[in-house]
């Protein structure tokens, strides 16, 4: 019987000791290489090649426009204030959590604040983010949703308990992550306030050449007029050969094991942070540890400053 590709060594291509045994020269060279090809400096803001480097303050100047800037400079990184061997350690602690990782747990492991944690995991996230398919899914593509949040907590007293299922004692908190999610392709979330919202998302995100597939839910009976559906009924099988959703179902499933296990609450506010990364790591699941860090690594260079976290707080 052959060994799973996650328990050989080859998924295991990078690590923290690795990481801090290389110091903090060879984490910064590794930071200059990944956001310029051949580690060359690039002035963010003429794009000339031609610049000095200065090397007793990690800096660069442009020799065109004379602009200072830093392998750091106009990323998601921008005004870091952490070692460039901790930002390495962080994005290995994001990729290596297959369900995530808590704040908590990663403040300790780099002995740093949680807030910084914190926001440094949600600049992280923002940058996986922005891998989302951009064309339209095709070929087969399931659909489903996940609610989450909205959570009435019921009262002490039985005399003070209500009937929580109506809508004057709801929090109105709840959201549904709806996802869609390409057989041997991407995944594709989106948090709204209803599942049948997924109707529209999917005339926006998916081909009308595509063979979609859904559970039972009445409002996915509209996708009928623009594809051709699949559908399965999850109380009579979970599986048939014509049609399943198997493939959405473990995205979700890795979803609320990130949020259950790890986060514990997660605000409606960032759900869609944590619903991007779920469907990052789901999508990346058969790639070895080192080049998950080194994509996100990429990601994260080349994403401009972040418009909602600055610096190690919300802006």
């Amino acid at each position: 019987m052959s060994q799973h590709f996650l328990l050989s060594a080859a998924s295991r291509t990078l690590s923290l000791k690795g990481i801090y045994q290389m110091g903090e020269d060879k984490a910064y060279q590794t930071f200059c290489e990944m956001r310029w090809d051949g580690g060359q400096a690039t002035c963010p803001r003429c794009g000339c090649l031609d610049t000095y480097h200065i090397s007793t303050r990690r800096k660069f100047k442009c020799k065109d426009c004379k602009h200072h800037f830093s392998v750091t400079s106009g990323t998601i990184f921008a005004s870091r204030k952490m070692s460039f061997t901790d930002l390495l350690a962080a994005i290995c602690l994001i990729v290596n959590g297959a369900k995530g990782i808590s704040m908590i747990q990663m403040s300790r492991d780099l002995c740093c604040q949680y807030k910084t944690a914190f926001v440094l995991a949600h600049k992280i996230r923002e940058a996986m983010g922005s891998a989302r398919p951009s064309m339209p899914l095709e070929g087969d593509v399931e659909v489903d949703g996940m609610y989450n949040g909205g959570y009435v907590r019921p009262a002490n007293l039985k005399e003070n308990r209500v009937d929580r299922r109506l809508a004057e004692h709801q929090t109105g908190k709840r959201r549904v992550v709806v996802a869609f999610r390409q057989r041997k392709g991407r995944t594709l979330p989106f948090v709204v306030r209803s599942e049948a919202e997924g109707v529209e998302l999917a005339m926006q995100h998916v081909s009308r050449m595509a063979v979609m597939h859904a559970d039972e839910a009445s409002h996915w009976d509209r996708l009928h007029e623009g594809w051709q559906v699949g559908r399965i009924n999850h109380s009579e099988a979970y599986a048939t050969l014509e049609s399943c959703t198997n493939q959405v179902e473990s995205y979700f499933s890795r979803l609320r094991r990130m949020i259950r296990g790890q986060h514990h609450h997660v605000s409606a506010r960032y759900l869609h942070q944590y619903a991007n990364h779920a469907a990052w790591l789901e999508d990346h699941r058969g790639l070895p540890n080192g080049e998950l860090a080194g994509r996100v690594g990429d990601l994260a260079l080349a994403h401009a400053i972040s418009r909602n976290w600055k610096g190690y707080w919300q802006r």
